[in-house]
């Protein structure tokens, strides 16, 4: 709220700095990495939206699980791109041997969405080796919760895009504010895409709000961890009450309990005026996405499903 002042508001008048250098400089001291390595965008959908249009075309498919972030598919269909999607194993997991010299753009959101499990980064690493020739983005939307992030990795392969954004650890969802880190030359096509369209496509409160963010680690630090413990009690309290929990390394869980099905589970907490998330699909139907709250919230949340629960004994 101290970085949004009076003194910005009146100059919204001006455009923003196309090249965000103040926000850049400070996200340069923070990750170790430079400008050129940076591109910033209005969330981080935008980079993905950025991704599929550079990075794919008529002669190079895209490649993602057949249960991962819904927008992938979108993407593919809107530009016209043939897509695979490569069924994950069982349990949920990425088998990084389905994605060995694929012959098309890879895209993998680690920690994955909805399941919460995510590759460790020698398996992302085996899957650029084994794909020298072709782009691997790595959407780390929520990596900040428990993944481990591939960022220490664009130094050594020229393939890869790291992806992420403010709006999930940085608590910045209403901002609108993505950002990539990779090889100057994927970088270079990422900025050719944006200076063609809208070079002015981050507004001035959310580059300030932005570097407020980056240079409140304390506040960030203490907000990430009470995030984890509280999904680690949820995680605890959703077991003790029959639910097969996938572990997490997101802000959500991935649960199920075999005395209700999923979408019903949705409806019934939605009744109750809570709000969860539910897939369609033969694997995913049982199961409903619970996003961590505050702990008011998880509490009320833990009280409606013991009663939902009771009602069908």
């Amino acid at each position: 709220m101290r970085a949004l002042n009076s003194k910005e508001v009146n100059s919204l008048r001006l455009y923003p700095d196309p090249e965000c250098t103040s926000l850049k400089e400070k996200m340069t001291r923070y990750y170790g990495v430079l400008p050129e390595n940076i591109y910033l965008a209005p969330g981080s959908d935008d980079v993905l939206n950025f991704a599929f249009s550079a990075f794919c075309d008529s002669t190079t498919p895209a490649f993602f699980p057949d249960i991962t972030y819904g927008f992938y598919k979108v993407f593919a269909e809107l530009y016209g791109i043939k897509y695979t999607e490569i069924p994950l194993r069982e349990d949920f997991s990425i088998c990084p041997g389905d994605y060995y010299g694929i012959g098309g753009t890879i895209f993998i959101a680690n920690p994955n969405a909805p399941t919460g499990l995510a590759l460790s980064l020698d398996e992302i690493e085996s899957i650029l080796i084994n794909n020298r020739d072709n782009v691997v983005v790595i959407d780390e939307a929520y990596v900040d919760f428990g993944g481990q992030s591939a960022l220490a990795l664009i130094d050594k392969y020229d393939n890869l895009l790291v992806v992420r954004t403010f709006s999930k650890s940085r608590s910045l969802a209403g901002a609108r504010l993505g950002y990539a880190f990779a090889d100057k030359k994927l970088i270079s096509d990422l900025d050719l895409l944006k200076y063609s369209t809208n070079p002015y496509n981050i507004s001035r409160l959310t580059l300030a709000a932005g570097e407020a963010a980056i240079c409140d680690n304390d506040y960030f630090e203490s907000m990430r961890q009470k995030v984890i413990s509280t999904r680690e009690r949820i995680y605890n309290s959703l077991c003790a009450l029959g639910f097969d929990v996938i572990p997490s390394k997101t802000n959500f869980l991935f649960a199920k309990n075999n005395r209700i099905d999923g979408g019903k589970l949705y409806a019934e907490l939605k009744k109750r005026g809570v709000l969860v998330r539910h897939f369609n699909g033969e694997r995913t139907g049982a199961y409903v996405r619970i996003t961590i709250g505050d702990d008011n919230e998880m509490d009320i949340l833990i009280q409606k499903i013991e009663e939902i629960l009771e009602e069908t004994k």
